[in-house]
């Protein structure tokens, strides 16, 4: 399973790069439906900091709609914080008098909150782009490559992927819907293998370990999986529109197959597919009756030697 990924959002690399047309109004309708609060919607940093300096009305709008999240997410941690501060006040008072277990477990729960809170806070507030920014976990949203009547466009959609026609609890459901395995693309995937095709553009890949210590026990790591060109890949994912009628979502999963040995040496037993450039337009333009193609696509794959370190 591809736990995690640190993937490119630079909207003007993708169009010097790839010649993608960014469909404005997919990022509009996210942006709106997040001010909405409908849902659940997570919007990596990286993402918003693409319409930091808006050129068109498009853009002047969802620049708006970040404005305005934020004003609306700060009111919200502040008075979180100040109900936690007195929390704990509140608890430090009862202790000085009687221990109560009441108030020792305020104590801990505001002691933990607080500096959280205050770490949202920051973080909403920073204007300095970090690392992490854009790296993306299951229910992030991403921007995904895809062909629409001929072109290539840059749309954002959830890493998870919600098939067409399912309900909206299939998320809690089957919540590792955000891979893809490669050995079920013809069973589970049938629907969506060979109809509807992307790549997303990472520069690594997190997965999560387990190290056998000397006395038998083990740890359980977080690694930072890095090509060893350093280059970044495109990555195949399959993706689906889904609605009932009201909500709309674009979502996707990631395409994965069996390690290379140093991942498998590592501890990890999936590894993402990062499709050859020359192969880019055959993968984006799937046709469901050329199955033998698309796999062919996946077998004739980039093979960087993949480093690797605990991740921050």
């Amino acid at each position: 399973m591809c736990y995690s990924a640190q993937v490119r959002q630079e909207h003007r690399r993708y169009i010097r790069q790839f010649g993608v047309e960014i469909s404005l109004k997919d990022y509009v309708r996210l942006f709106w439906d997040r001010n909405q609060g409908t849902r659940n919607i997570k919007i990596p940093k990286a993402m918003e900091v693409q319409f930091a300096d808006p050129q068109t009305p498009e853009e002047r709008e969802i620049h708006a709609l970040i404005e305005q999240w934020h004003e609306v997410e700060a009111a919200r941690l502040e008075l979180e914080l100040f109900k936690q501060k007195k929390r704990l006040a509140d608890a430090e008072r009862k202790l000085a008098v009687k221990a109560t277990n009441g108030a020792r477990e305020d104590q801990r729960i505001a002691s933990s909150k607080i500096p959280w809170l205050l770490g949202q806070l920051s973080d909403l507030r920073r204007v300095d782009s970090e690392e992490r920014d854009g790296r993306i976990f299951p229910g992030d949203y991403a921007p995904v490559m895809v062909v629409e009547n001929g072109v290539r466009v840059l749309k954002p959609m959830r890493y998870q992927c919600r098939p067409a026609g399912v309900p909206a609890f299939f998320d809690q459901k089957y919540p590792g819907t955000y891979n893809a395995r490669r050995d079920s693309l013809g069973g589970y995937w049938k629907k969506t293998f060979g109809y509807s095709h992307g790549v997303i553009v990472v520069s690594a890949f997190y997965e999560h370990v387990e190290q056998v210590k000397p006395d038998g026990s083990t740890d359980k790591l977080i690694l930072k999986f890095v090509p060893d060109t350093h280059q970044e890949m495109l990555a195949a994912v399959l993706w689906a529109h889904w609605t009932d009628g009201k909500e709309e979502l674009d979502s996707f999963a990631l395409v994965t197959d069996e390690p290379p040995p140093e991942v498998a040496a590592a501890g990890h037993d999936r590894c993402i597919i990062p499709i050859k450039p020359e192969h880019l337009d055959l993968w984006l333009n799937p046709d469901p009756s050329k199955l033998d193609e698309l796999q062919a696509v996946l077998d004739d794959r980039e093979r960087p030697f993949y480093e690797h370190r605990l991740a921050a």
